[in-house]
């Protein structure tokens, strides 16, 4: 594990892809916690397989993925809660609430899909608020997941995010007021 821990440490991207693919079996927490690391590498395809890697191992990880929802940079608490709401881990819905609220937006954004995949209902109020956020990422992910879990939404509301005259939110309304 050792020299694991190094690779993905000093690797380049090709090394640390390749040690990557390697770890859907892995329960070491100084492992997994360089794998999570590996959510926020400067190589989008590093980032790719560290979620992949995250997403299809076998082991009992929610408690140690939910952990790091509290701590590190966006791109962490962003996908790590897209790898909790892709196992399906519904224990983690109070903690994505919260980033929900996040300061950043890709972290917002992140955390309404997640709650949307993982059918969070509980989180209605969430959505319905997202879709006055200043970011219009925010607003795109707050839209999506009142469509797919239905959630009612006021015409007050929907005229609230129409005025953002953009053609993906137009589409979104128009499957609302269907």
């Amino acid at each position: 594990m050792e020299k694991t821990s190094k690779v993905l440490e000093l690797g380049n991207s090709e090394e640390k892809i390749k040690i990557l693919e390697t770890l859907d079996n892995v329960d070491d927490p100084e492992i997994l916690e360089k794998m999570i690391s590996k959510l926020d590498d400067d190589d989008l395809a590093v980032r790719g397989e560290a979620f992949s890697s995250l997403l299809l191992n076998k082991n009992n990880i929610s408690g140690f993925l939910i952990s790091r929802l509290k701590v590190g940079n966006k791109n962490i608490r962003g996908f790590v809660s897209l790898v909790l709401a892709n196992r399906n881990e519904t224990s983690a819905i109070p903690e994505i609430i919260k980033l929900a609220r996040d300061e950043r937006s890709m972290v917002r954004s992140c955390a309404l899909g997640a709650l949307s995949h993982l059918r969070a209902l509980e989180a209605k109020e969430i959505f319905l608020d997202a879709i006055s956020d200043s970011n219009i990422e925010v607003r795109k992910s707050a839209l999506q997941g009142i469509i797919s879990l239905d959630i009612p939404i006021s015409d007050e509301k929907i005229n609230e995010v129409y005025q953002d005259k953009d053609p993906e939110i137009e589409k979104m309304i128009s499957l609302i007021k269907k």
